[in-house]
């Protein structure tokens, strides 16, 4: 059910999909879709890391870079909306910090913070403040087929008031499409025209 305003108006439901996106491909494009639509979301903000704290010693593409393929993954999608939140914020890219931000942005909003297995995982030991995450956006675990982000990590405290979602599996990750270009291989099958454009352009995962 909807939860209603104080002023009686129905209020946004907004998905939280964050990521390194390097690159956002078709996998991602499917899951932000199919979690709009099973939980009637007005829309989804993917937001591009701008420094990804699990990253600092891996080379990661600029933030500018993977802003603009992300925008270009979600150009077709009229509810998919890309957040510079983090990219423009300096140091790491907490996640409790880009929730408190938009929870300022957006009062009238709530949110829900889009999760799959890999990230739940750590969820209760390597992020930032989790119980303020699980305070200020209700947690969406999404399972694919064969892939359950419950029993990725089934103790997790206040894992219950999580909302499970079932979506298509799509068995693409950005590594592997860095590993095909770095290998010379076609990776245009991998990821949305518009980021393919981009990857080229750029002469990115080449060497």
């Amino acid at each position: 059910m909807p939860t209603a305003a104080p002023d009686g108006a129905r209020r946004r439901r907004i998905g939280v999909f964050g990521g390194t996106f390097d690159p956002p491909h078709i996998g991602h494009v499917r899951v932000a879709g199919e979690v709009a639509d099973a939980l009637s979301l007005d829309q989804v903000w993917w937001v591009p890391a701008g420094t990804p704290p699990h990253k600092q010693d891996e080379t990661v593409s600029p933030a500018s870079i993977r802003r603009e393929m992300t925008a270009a993954a979600a150009a077709k999608d009229p509810r998919f909306v890309v957040s510079d939140v983090e990219v423009d914020r300096a140091g790491p890219s907490y996640t409790v910090d880009t929730l408190r931000r938009l929870r300022t942005l957006m009062p009238e909003a709530d949110f829900f913070l889009i999760l799959g297995a890999d990230q739940l995982r750590t969820f209760a030991t390597g992020w930032r403040s989790p119980d303020e995450v699980l305070r200020l956006s209700t947690l969406v675990l999404v399972d694919r087929q064969g892939d359950s982000a419950m029993e990725a990590a089934p103790d997790v405290p206040g894992i219950e008031r999580a909302v499970r979602v079932a979506v298509t599996r799509v068995d693409v990750s950005s590594s592997q499409v860095r590993a095909w270009v770095a290998a010379g291989r076609d990776a245009s099958a991998l990821v949305p025209p518009g980021v393919c454009s981009i990857i080229l352009r750029e002469g990115l995962y080449t060497g």
